[in-house]
C-alpha cells in the first residue's frame, strides 16, 4: 500500500491546498537559509532552529528536531543539504508517531459504546461550532444517528449557529434559553440522545477563558451530570485551538488542560495561515492525539489528522 494508503486523491488535494501557505513559507525560509551551502554544518543547523521556531513549531520540540538531526549528521560524518528536506521529514514524522497513538482513516467511533460522548471545549472564535457542524456531517455520512447539546448558554449567537448547523446537516439540537444551565442542557441532550437511540452526542461548551476557576467547575459540573445519565460520559473531551493563533493555540492548550481532562485535540483554520507548524509542537508537547485538522470552509474539509500524510504534504 503506498503511504497515502486510504487517503482519497481528493483529500490529499484539499491537504496540499490547505497546508501551502506553511508549506511556502518554510520552504522559503530553508532555501534562503542553504544559499552557498553544501553541506549541513553548524550553521545550517542553527539557522533551521530559527526556521522552526518562528515557523510556531515551539521550542521545545524544534530541539528535539535538531537534535534528531545532529545525530544523523554524526553518524553519517556528511550529509549533504540536498538531504535535509527528507530527513527533516522523516524526524518530524518520527517524532509525531511517538508523541500521538490516534492515526485513523475515517470518522470512527467505538462499536462497543453508544451513545458514543463527546464534549468540545475552546475559547471563542476558534471554529468550535463549525467543527460540532462538520463532525456531526462526518458521522451522518457514515449512517450514524447523531445529536447535538447547545450547552454555550452565555451567547445567544452559540446556540442560533449551532442550530443553523443542525438545520443544515439534518440533525437534531437540543437547547434551552440565554443563560440557562450548561449542566441542565446537557442532561437533557443526554436524555434526549438516549430515547432516540442515538449513536453520537455532541456538547458545545462556552468558550471562557478569564477565570479558569469558574471554567473548571462549570466543565466538571457538566461532566458529573451527563453521568448521570450514560455513566462513562463524556468518552471524548475534544480540545479545538485556532491554527492561525500560533503560540496563543499553545497557551489555550495549557489552560483547557489544566481546566479539564482533554483526550483529543482539533486544529482548525490551518489553510488560511503560515502557521501550520503549530500541529507539529502542539501534538508534541501535550502528549494529546491531535485527532482532525481544518484545511478549509467546506463540509468535508475537516479532516481525520493522518500523520505521515500531513508531514509529506509539508514538504512535498
Amino acid at each position: 500500500m503506498g503511504i497515502f494508503g486510504f487517503f482519497s486523491r481528493e483529500k490529499k488535494e484539499t491537504l496540499d491546498k490547505g497546508l501551502e501557505k506553511t508549506r511556502e513559507s518554510v520552504f522559503k525560509k530553508i532555501s534562503r537559509a542553504l544559499v552557498g551551502k553544501t553541506a549541513v554544518d553548524d550553521e545550517v543547523l542553527d539557522n533551521l532552529e530559527e526556521i522552526l521556531i518562528t515557523s510556531d513549531v515551539g521550542v521545545e520540540t524544534t530541539l528535539k528536531i535538531i537534535k534528531r538531526i545532529e545525530k544523523r549528521v554524526a553518524q553519517t560524518k556528511y550529509m549533504g543539504t540536498d538531504e535535509l528536506n527528507s530527513i527533516l521529514r522523516d524526524e518530524i514524522a518520527a517524532l509525531l508517531s511517538e508523541n500521538s497513538t490516534i492515526d485513523g482513516d475515517s470518522f470512527e467511533i467505538p462499536e462497543n459504546v453508544s451513545p458514543y460522548v463527546m464534549m468540545v471545549v475552546g475559547v471563542n472564535g476558534v471554529g468550535k461550532t463549525t467543527t460540532i457542524g462538520k463532525l456531526a456531517h462526518q458521522f451522518k455520512q457514515q449512517g450514524k444517528k447523531v445529536v447535538l447539546g447547545a450547552a454555550d448558554t452565555f451567547r445567544a449567537a452559540a446556540t442560533e449557529q449551532l442550530c443553523i448547523w443542525g438545520e443544515r446537516v439534518g440533525v437534531p439540537v437540543v437547547k434551552q434559553k440565554m443563560g440557562a444551565d450548561p449542566a441542565s442542557v446537557a442532561f437533557d441532550t443526554l436524555q434526549s440522545a438516549v430515547a432516540q437511540k442515538a449513536d453520537v452526542v455532541i456538547i458545545d461548551t462556552a468558550g471562557r477563558l478569564h477565570n479558569k476557576i469558574n471554567l473548571m467547575n462549570e466543565l466538571t459540573k457538566i461532566k458529573n451530570v451527563m453521568q448521570k445519565v450514560v455513566p462513562d460520559a463524556p468518552h471524548e473531551v475534544l480540545l479545538v485551538l485556532d491554527g492561525s493563533t500560533g503560540q496563543n493555540a499553545f497557551e489555550q492548550a495549557k489552560q483547557f488542560t489544566l481546566a479539564t481532562e482533554v483526550n483529543a485535540l482539533a486544529i482548525t483554520k490551518l489553510d488560511g495561515t503560515a502557521k501550520g507548524g503549530v500541529v507539529i509542537g502542539v501534538s508534541d508537547q501535550f502528549n494529546i492525539p491531535v485527532k482532525y485538522i481544518g484545511v478549509g470552509e467546506g463540509m468535508d474539509d475537516l479532516q481525520i489528522f493522518r500523520k505521515r500524510e500531513f508531514v509529506d504534504s509539508l514538504f512535498s
